[in-house]
């Protein structure tokens, strides 16, 4: 298993694709590179475009004799500097990167003021008006912890058959211009952090009312939830196994 960061922006997303330039596609054409020979590899989660992540896991199998250590350096000297692989180990066969985790842990960043920024546009979906009010959101974000039907902040196209999540930590706090979310649970369904952002940011433009969000929650319809936070914002933290 290696663990990997990478800046999602110029990415269309984690999953390989014939035509787009890719995560996995670089790590791919990487590890064809070192080990002599293509390896598919599979990983905990299916990032979308722009998205980034600080402890995104994937896992391979080969024969090829090369110590892990070496391995991971020989990566990243072939690797882009948007993706660099942080470390890595051997693990059981029938580790899966995916369906051995436990939870995963997901920042969400926006910044909330009237002029962007050069150098956090690209990690935090800019909000430049109103100020929004954290204690609003965070009243909102501690509605949704425990265990929930979490279908009303499901996008389309998810092929997940039970929209049941465990949500264990909803922080959200401001510090100066930049409001950040953590969020954690032992599982996300497709594009639910971003769905969750979201909404919360209505809350704290006032919009919304804190207590909305559960209504919502146990209303189940997505056509009531807001619209989607961009993907800039969103980050996958860790992965806990």
């Amino acid at each position: 298993m290696l663990v990997v960061q990478y800046d999602g922006t110029d990415y269309a997303g984690f999953q390989r694709q014939a035509d787009r330039p890719t995560i996995q596609s670089e790590l791919e054409t990487a590890l064809a590179k070192v080990l002599g020979r293509r390896t598919p590899l599979t990983a905990a989660g299916r990032t979308d475009a722009g998205v980034h992540a600080l402890g995104q896991v994937v896992a391979l199998e080969t024969e090829v004799p090369i110590p892990v250590p070496n391995l991971v350096q020989a990566l990243n000297d072939h690797l882009p500097l948007a993706i660099n692989v942080l470390e890595g180990q051997e693990v059981p066969a029938a580790f899966h990167p995916r369906y051995s985790a436990s939870g995963k842990l997901y920042s969400y960043r926006i910044l909330n003021r009237p002029a962007g920024s050069p150098f956090i546009c690209r990690y935090a979906w800019h909000v430049p008006e109103p100020r929004l009010e954290v204690e609003r959101m965070q009243a909102a974000a501690q509605l949704l912890l425990g265990r929930h039907d979490f279908a009303a902040f499901r996008s389309t196209g998810s092929s997940a058959k039970n929209t049941v999540r465990h949500l264990f930590r909803f922080d959200v706090a401001r510090h100066g211009d930049l409001i950040e979310a953590h969020l954690e649970a032992d599982g996300f369904l497709y594009q639910m952090v971003r769905n969750l952002m979201g909404t919360l940011v209505e809350v704290g433009s006032g919009r919304r009312e804190p207590q909305e969000v559960a209504d919502l929650l146990a209303g189940g319809d997505r056509t009531r939830v807001g619209p989607p936070a961009p993907p800039q914002g969103l980050c996958l933290v860790r992965v806990f196994y």
